[in-house]
């Protein structure tokens, strides 16, 4: 399956999501930037709160699209060993990289929530949200931070990833819906007609445009 765009994606990854819709425990998470658009499409239709969740890929120095580990919110790091030991990263050359992807996070963080606190996650279902997982590296680091906050379940959701991140994710959470697993997967951006960058404005855009329509909701309760 191709996607037209992560609207398509989000509204397809909806329908397989209905027996969490209109529910009071339900949180739908999405990781920036990609997720968002994805996350927003299902948060309308379950009629579920939305936020972010942050991750930060920590790339490779001079080949930054290539991953040796991910943070996400709270603190945690995941670290592939192999590719650290394969390409003989430093601990120095590690924390730097470390360092620099917190302050971004960081800075996402505020930009992007506008001064709203996060939601708080623990009791409730959370259905973490991404465009598409490739290694897993970042998940792996989300589904650890997740795990800190005592949530009741957690849900990961993606339109696209390779069947065997998948199998290696599946242990680590309650359920895992994705709709394709193609052989042989070389990016995520493959299989999206339009895979254009989401801005930090249109992120925020979404973010406030969901818990606008939520307002008239919690008025009336």
């Amino acid at each position: 399956m191709i996607f037209a765009n992560r609207t398509e994606a989000g509204q397809k990854l909806a329908l397989r999501l209905k027996q969490y819709a209109n529910r009071d425990d339900v949180i739908v998470l999405g990781a920036p930037r990609g997720g968002v658009p994805i996350a927003f499409e299902i948060a309308a239709e379950l009629r579920a709160p939305l936020d972010v969740f942050m991750l930060r890929k920590l790339g490779v120095p001079g080949r930054e699209e290539f991953a040796f580990g991910a943070i996400a919110s709270g603190g945690v790091r995941i670290l592939d060993r192999d590719t650290v030991e394969g390409l003989g990263l430093t601990k120095a050359v590690i924390e730097r990289v470390t360092a620099t992807e917190e302050q971004e996070l960081d800075r996402r963080e505020r930009a992007y929530r506008g001064g709203r606190s996060p939601l708080d996650v623990a009791g409730r279902i959370v259905i973490l949200v991404d465009d598409g997982i490739a290694t897993g590296a970042s998940m792996r680091a989300a589904i650890r931070a997740l795990r800190q906050m005592n949530p009741a379940r957690i849900v990961i959701a993606v339109p696209v990833a390779p069947a065997d991140t998948c199998n290696r994710l599946q242990s680590q959470v309650d359920e895992l819906v994705c709709l394709e697993m193609p052989e042989p997967f070389f990016g995520v951006g493959q299989f999206y007609d339009d895979f254009s960058q989401v801005s930090d404005d249109e992120v925020r855009d979404l973010l406030d445009n969901a818990a606008r329509q939520r307002e008239p909701q919690y008025g009336a309760a």
